[in-house]
C-alpha cells in the first residue's frame, strides 16, 4: 500500500510494516524538504557549536540509511558501502557538496533502503549491525527515533537561518 501521510484514516488501521514505512517515509521527507529554499550559504550555516547545519543533517541522514538498511542488511562494511567510519563524521561537508547533490544523494539512499527491505519482515533477524543482531522492527523504530530528533534540530535551524534573513532584509 502506498500513503501519503500519516494522517491518512487508513494508516491508522494498516498493518504495522506500513505505519512504520510511511512515518519513516515522513519524516524523510521532511528532513529533505527542510532544505528547499535556501542558498547554498545558508545550508551550510554553523548555528551550534557541534558540526550540525542543515546540509549536514541531511547528509548525516544519508548516512544514517546506509547503516541500518545497507551495512546491517548486507553485513558490508562501512568502507566497502563508501561511508564514515563513525556519525560525527558524516556531518562533515566537503567543498563539492551542494544542496542538490546531498538532496540526491539522500533520495538514493532511501530508495536503496526500502528495496533493500521490501522482501523482509519486521522480525526478520538483521546480522550487519555492530551491536549485534537486530530485527528489523528494533532497526525501523530506531531510525524513525533518529529521524524525527533530526527533523526537530532542522526545524530549529531553519527557523533561525529565515528569522535572520527576515532581520536583514
Amino acid at each position: 500500500m502506498v500513503f501519503e501521510s500519516t494522517t491518512e484514516p487508513a494508516v491508522f488501521h494498516a498493518s504495522f510494516r506500513d505505519q512504520f514505512e510511511v512515518f519513516l517515509d515522513e519524516h524523510r521527507s521532511a528532513l529533505h524538504h527542510s532544505l528547499d529554499g535556501l542558498t547554498e550559504e545558508q545550508a551550510r550555516r554553523s548555528l551550534v557549536a557541534s558540526k550540525t547545519t542543515l546540509l549536514g543533517l541531511l547528509k548525516h541522514a544519508t548516512f544514517v540509511e546506509k547503516v541500518w538498511f545497507d551495512e546491517a542488511v548486507t553485513c558490508r562494511t562501512r568502507s566497502e558501502i563508501g561511508i564514515p567510519d563513525t556519525p560525527d563524521e558524516s556531518f562533515d561537508l566537503h567543498d563539492d557538496d551542494t544542496i542538490a547533490s546531498v538532496q540526491s544523494a539522500h533520495q538514493q539512499a532511501c530508495a536503496a533502503s526500502r528495496q533493500a527491505t521490501e522482501k523482509l519482515t519486521l522480525d526478520d533477524v538483521l546480522q550487519g549491525n555492530r551491536r549485534g543482531p537486530l530485527p528489523l522492527r528494533w532497526i525501523y523504530l530506531h531510525t524513525l527515533r533518529e529521524l524525527a530528533q533530526h527533523c526537530g534540530h532542522a526545524e530549529i535551524l531553519r527557523e533561525q537561518i529565515l528569522d535572520d534573513t527576515m532581520r536583514h532584509s
